[in-house]
């Protein structure tokens, strides 16, 4: 299986409440209320709504969250993203456009000792 193949797939009109795991990618496109945890990668489209805390290993963000964002590897917010509440990730990528509201925080936890000269 490919690094970039969708594992699951929540349509627009989908609403679900409640936990997801998952290994892999998952993309959602309707409305999710809850808690989410993987290490692997979420994409959330442009007509998506999620609501609740999620603890992923990256997140691509085009459409609605709230709540609390764990992203251990990366975030990305496209053009029509809405980002509301804590985001806590060691890379963070903002298209012009997108919407942050709310706290931001930024440290590599892969690596606490890493210094700005490691990444030269």
């Amino acid at each position: 299986m490919s690094k970039d193949e969708i594992n699951a797939f929540l349509g627009a009109g989908t609403v679900y409440n409640g936990k997801l795991n998952f290994q892999g990618s998952v993309r959602i496109d309707g409305s999710f209320t809850g808690e989410i945890n993987s290490e692997g990668t979420l994409i959330v489209g442009k007509e998506a709504n999620l609501q609740g805390q999620f603890n992923v290993g990256q997140i691509i963000i085009s459409g609605k969250v709230q709540g609390t964002v764990v992203a251990a590897k990366k975030a990305v917010l496209h053009r029509t993203a809405q980002m509301m509440g804590t985001l806590n990730t060691p890379s963070l990528v903002i298209e012009e456009g997108a919407v942050l509201q709310g706290d931001v925080v930024m440290k590599d936890t892969e690596n606490p000792a890493a210094t700005s000269e490691d990444s030269k």
